[in-house]
């Protein structure tokens, strides 16, 4: 039975605090609330729908009933230095999640930095947030969009959804699937050398290694050949004439798209 509001045991990862409500307007705001309000962290809150989601970049992310919308509030993380590599983490944790919901093996690939695609039509968006709060703790969230039952169409990918590709995948089976994922994925990025193993296993996922990619950032359009993520997660790029070009944030798409 779904107790709406009630605090308990995140189901999956009994170490992490779980709230449920039926309608919310960010997942990633309302944990900001709780930071703010003092909250210890570790702490998912999901709703079965939102009215003003938003993806990377403040984009609207459209939050039907039927799809996943959960976020995790963390506190003062550490390693603090290695946040960054978080979005990578939590890819690698999603996709994991999906295959443990769906019964699949390898369904998705990974779109740097984050976004899961099947076939090259995006399944889902991950967004990091983080403030410093009055009190100086640093408040981390990472919100998940995924599409179980229901896909919008999007201006700039391709997009799909769990059931139009054949898989019957509950919102609620794959957030619990995700809490573990992610609380297992999460003890291994806290060890000292625990990110090497997340980029091994986001780079056997990777879309499109070896391919030549564009990456828009907010300055420019790169084009060269994805050769590697670095000891960071940053996206490595192999340009005309052999040199080496480092992104740490883009978006990235295929020639011509």
């Amino acid at each position: 039975m779904t107790s709406y509001g009630y605090e308990r045991p995140a189901p999956g990862a009994p170490d992490f605090r779980f709230v449920e409500l039926e309608t919310a307007s960010s997942t990633n705001s309302l944990c900001f609330d709780r930071a703010r309000q003092g909250d210890a962290g570790r702490l998912w809150i999901r709703a079965d729908e939102q009215t003003s989601g938003r993806g990377r970049r403040g984009r609207d992310w459209s939050s039907p009933k039927g799809n996943l919308f959960a976020s995790l509030l963390l506190v003062d993380p550490k390693p603090a230095e290695r946040i960054g590599e978080l979005p990578l983490a939590a890819a690698v944790a999603l996709a994991e999640a999906v295959d443990k919901a769906a019964g699949t093996l390898q369904l998705v690939s990974l779109k740097w930095p984050n976004d899961l695609l099947v076939d090259g039509s995006k399944l889902s968006g991950i967004l990091l947030e983080a403030e410093k709060l009055a009190d100086g703790r640093q408040a981390v969230v990472l919100g998940f969009g995924v599409n179980c039952v229901s896909h919008p169409p999007l201006s700039l990918y391709q997009a799909t959804d769990l059931r139009s590709l054949g898989y019957q995948v509950t919102a609620e089976r794959l957030f619990e699937c995700l809490a573990e994922a992610l609380a297992d994925n999460l003890s291994r990025w806290q060890q000292p050398d625990g990110f090497d193993g997340i980029r091994r296993a986001w780079l056997k996922r990777a879309a499109h290694l070896g391919k030549t990619i564009t990456v828009r950032t907010a300055q420019e359009e790169i084009t060269g050949t994805f050769a590697d993520l670095d000891a960071r997660g940053h996206l490595v790029l192999k340009q005309d004439g052999g040199g080496a070009r480092t992104i740490y944030a883009g978006d990235v798409f295929l020639p011509g798209a």
